[in-house]
């Protein structure tokens, strides 16, 4: 009978150490999230034309060359609280730049254009 007793307590034991450590996997995996986010959405692209296009619901970022639609609607999720209802993404070529007889190239990087539902804003500007 005492062999029982010590299984059952054993085996609540093991229960409750799994409960903790689902737990402590679960609070790194939002962090982790968090984190991802903002390696997606590298920064605000900050135009005249962007600027025109942001009176209309329309966010431009430059978003990393891995990232697709979908990682771009999460991360404007978690970063800004604001739901994506449509996101649109370019890849730009660089430019070649001549700096007098040397010539160079700008580099490339994807762009992604957000549409937010009318009414729906985003704090882009604040601290800029």
């Amino acid at each position: 009978m005492a062999d029982r007793v010590e299984k059952s307590s054993v085996k609540e034991l093991v229960k409750t150490e799994d409960k903790v450590v689902a737990e402590k996997k679960s609070t790194k995996k939002s962090v982790g999230l968090h984190v991802r986010a903002h390696r997606i959405l590298l920064h605000p692209l900050i135009s005249e034309k962007a600027a025109i296009a942001e009176s209309h619901g329309a966010y431009t970022f430059i978003v990393a060359n891995r990232a697709n639609k979908e990682d771009v609607k999460k991360a404007v999720k978690e970063i800004y609280g604001a739901k994506a209802e449509k996101v649109r993404i370019l890849n730009v070529n660089g430019q070649v730049r001549r700096f007098g007889r040397a010539t160079g190239r700008t580099a490339d990087f994807k762009k992604a254009i957000v549409y937010l539902k009318k009414g729906e804003t985003i704090g882009v500007h604040e601290g800029v």
